[in-house]
């Protein structure tokens, strides 16, 4: 991971600052995270040896409630990346208008090497570690990149284990047995799915003459395919790790979703109960996927795979953000300029921490939805902010992302200036004088 990722992140805030009615301090406040904490997890492993793995854990900013953000394991988890994430997860919350900061954490560690027993040893020695440093009321943390449900009933059970108390709302994205909430597996597509179908409305399409090329099969890029895959949209191009591979007729999803999960690896085929047969399509490489001419382009796995190297090869008129900064600000402004409209990750992919925030009062609660209240409270939600920043961007010669961003800090800004600036303070000594 580039270690400029923070400083990229925090670009976003300059050019919004001129849409949003906030004060400057309070913007100055916004370029630094709260707190930051790094541990090592020494971890015996199966063989008999020990280990020891790097976390992080960063709270960026906690004026408008406790901090949120997912848990991830990747061998490129770096500080500055953490903070991005925390950084991003501030605005996205403040974006859906939902009571929380931003959060993150992440250890350095290729969980594919890793025997089960090992991935639950190094989550709750994770869990150990930090367990001072988060709460159901200070900070809660969440499923994000190689990391689970299953692994996040691990961390509760050992957060509740370390405070001798059942904690279900110290971390969300649990096991539904263990406190989880119905809905929230697909939370992140789905919001994804919501602000194309509010596009949808406003553009006029029908669904069967759009193509849509998804980079990244795992959750995310699975469930926004499937939603859009059954209402007709045709999907004409996916990918993992490993490659892409397109067809112009577009993929039966449920079947490459079917063979993905059953061999972990995205192939054009076609199923019939649990008897799936090749269909003929070309394989090409993720970075070709980007480039293709189709209406939708969908980023769904890591951060900054549009760069400004590649940016100005893009042709789809229309990118979804759901992976978190897949498009660098250099990136972006050639995006803008070739007139394609991007809808920021820090709405498209915010159904995740909208649906996080509802297990979190459930859990509080000690009362559960179904899965149609779920849904149904998701899609207000998300309708509801995409419609405010596109009549926004009829209103202000700016971006989507932009305005998205200036939305979210006159939240924060609010929330700040609450507690009183420099403006306030220096009104108070001109009086006194």
């Amino acid at each position: 991971m580039s270690e400029n990722i923070f400083d990229d992140a925090i670009k976003r805030l300059d050019a919004a600052f001129k849409y949003a009615k906030i004060d400057p301090e309070a913007l100055e406040k916004l370029k630094f995270a709260k707190t930051t904490l790094e541990v090592s997890i020494p971890v015996r492993m199966d063989d008999g040896s020990l280990n020891v793995y790097t976390g992080y854990r960063v709270r960026y900013d906690d004026t408008r409630g406790p901090t949120k953000g997912g848990i991830r394991y990747h061998p490129n988890v770096s500080l500055p990346e953490v903070k991005a994430l925390a950084f991003w997860m501030t605005f996205k919350c403040a974006l859906v208008g939902i009571p929380y900061g931003g959060g993150k954490g992440g250890i350095i560690v290729d969980p594919k090497t890793l025997s089960r027993l090992e991935v639950e040893r190094l989550s709750r020695g994770y869990i150990a570690s930090i367990a001072d440093f988060i709460g159901p009321d200070t900070d809660i943390p969440a499923p994000d990149v190689y990391t689970n449900a299953r692994i996040m009933g691990w961390m509760m059970d050992e957060y509740s284990k370390i405070k001798r108390q059942r904690t279900p709302a110290i971390i969300t994205g649990k096991p539904i047995p263990l406190g989880g909430s119905l809905g929230r597996e697909d939370a992140t597509g789905r919001g994804a799915y919501y602000c194309i179908k509010e596009l949808e409305k406003r553009r006029g399409w029908n669904p069967s003459d759009i193509t849509v090329a998804v980079q990244g099969f795992g959750n995310a890029g699975q469930h926004v395919a499937a939603l859009l895959h059954r209402d007709g949209y045709r999907i004409v191009a996916v990918s993992d790790s490993r490659g892409a591979i397109y067809r112009k007729e577009g993929f039966d999803i449920p079947s490459i979703i079917h063979s993905k999960n059953s061999t972990k690896r995205v192939q054009a085929v076609y199923c019939e109960g649990s008897v799936c047969e090749m269909v003929e399509a070309s394989t090409i490489t993720n970075e070709d996927l980007l480039e293709l001419d189709v209406d939708i382009l969908i980023p769904a796995a890591l951060e900054n795979v549009i760069t400004e190297e590649n940016a100005a090869k893009i042709k789809a008129p229309v990118v979804v953000e759901v992976a978190n900064g897949p498009v660098t600000a250099d990136a972006d402004e050639i995006l803008v300029k070739n007139d394609i409209l991007v809808i920021p990750d820090i709405l498209a992919n915010a159904g995740g921490v909208v649906v996080s925030y509802f297990e979190w009062v459930q859990n509080k609660a000690g009362y559960y939805w179904t899965e149609e209240e779920v849904h149904q409270r998701l899609q207000t939600i998300m309708s509801r902010e995409f419609n405010v920043i596109f009549e926004r961007m009829s209103e202000e010669d700016a971006d989507m992302r932009t305005l998205s961003y200036a939305h979210a800090l006159d939240r924060i800004g609010k929330a700040i200036s609450a507690q009183g600036t420099y403006s306030y303070f220096s009104e108070e000594e001109m009086e006194t004088a």
